[in-house]
């Protein structure tokens, strides 16, 4: 059975940790500044903040195993991609970049759960010249732990969807719930203030690593989404109904070629 060693006991550690215990595997895990154990890992799950993984990394990987497979979780990949190019091809274990598409509002390892990955997409972003073998097995891995759909991608379209996807809603979100009227929204909000401020109170430590390491591929998507509210702005403001109708048209149109909402 493959040994599973899980660095980082928040939200996403703390879930990994708990969904490998669910499946039956051999599992570990080590509280971000612990010394780990990793002699006989054969995953490696690096679950640390985004700032500390390459360090983790390269501090640790004299511990592993050959043949170990090491796997971050962080939401930003081209860093990270990059950083281990090198030594990927020169070292005896692997590293493959990924990033699970799962969450809640809240962090800690109190928060974490077995069932947090289930139905969930795990993104790869592996290097080209890596074998089928270790991607197989992250693959048998990830699905039995709850994740329902593995992709595999290179780190600049990950991170330019993800840019899209999750940091541009976590943005919009963090704007919206600091308008002056929301202290007295009791009584006044259903389903759509529920889902507007549900991802507004991001942790503000990690958000604005992740926000700043991708903000090649950020900025365009929030310039392209600001550009759209002004379209807006302009409609109300000139009580142009025509105008304002097409561009609703537009995004109804828009949101009917998404096919999982």
């Amino acid at each position: 059975m493959m040994k599973i060693r899980i660095a980082g006991l928040g939200l996403i550690g703390g879930s990994f940790l708990k969904a490998s215990q669910r499946a039956g595997y051999d599992v570990k895990g080590y509280h971000h500044g612990e010394k780990p154990d990793l002699s006989d890992a054969d995953i490696i799950i690096v679950a640390q903040p985004p700032s500390a993984i390459e360090p983790w990394i390269r501090e640790n990987s004299p511990l592993f195993k050959k043949g170990a497979i090491v796997v971050d979780v962080c939401g930003v990949k081209s860093p990270l991609y990059e950083a281990f190019r090198l030594e990927g091809i020169k070292q005896d274990w692997v590293f493959v970049p990924g990033h699970p598409m799962a969450g809640k509002e809240i962090g800690g390892f109190d928060n974490s759960a077995a069932d947090l990955f289930d139905g969930a997409s795990m993104i790869l972003t592996p290097y080209p010249y890596l074998g089928r073998m270790p991607l197989d097995e992250l693959e048998k891995f990830f699905k039995s732990i709850g994740f329902s759909k593995i992709v595999f991608t290179d780190p600049a379209h990950h991170d330019e969807m993800i840019a899209f996807t999750s940091q541009l809603c976590h943005l919009i979100s963090s704007a919206y719930i600091r308008e002056e009227l929301a202290k007295d929204s009791e009584g006044f909000t259903a389903g759509s203030f529920r889902d507007m401020a549900r991802v507004g109170a991001p942790d503000p430590d990690v958000w604005t690593e992740l926000f700043l390491l991708n903000r090649a591929s950020l900025l365009p998507v929030l310039d392209r989404y600001i550009a759209r509210l002004e379209e807006f702005r302009r409609a109300i403001d000139d009580n142009d109904a025509e105008s304002l109708h097409a561009q609703l048209e537009r995004g109804k149109s828009a949101k009917a070629l998404i096919k999982h909402t």
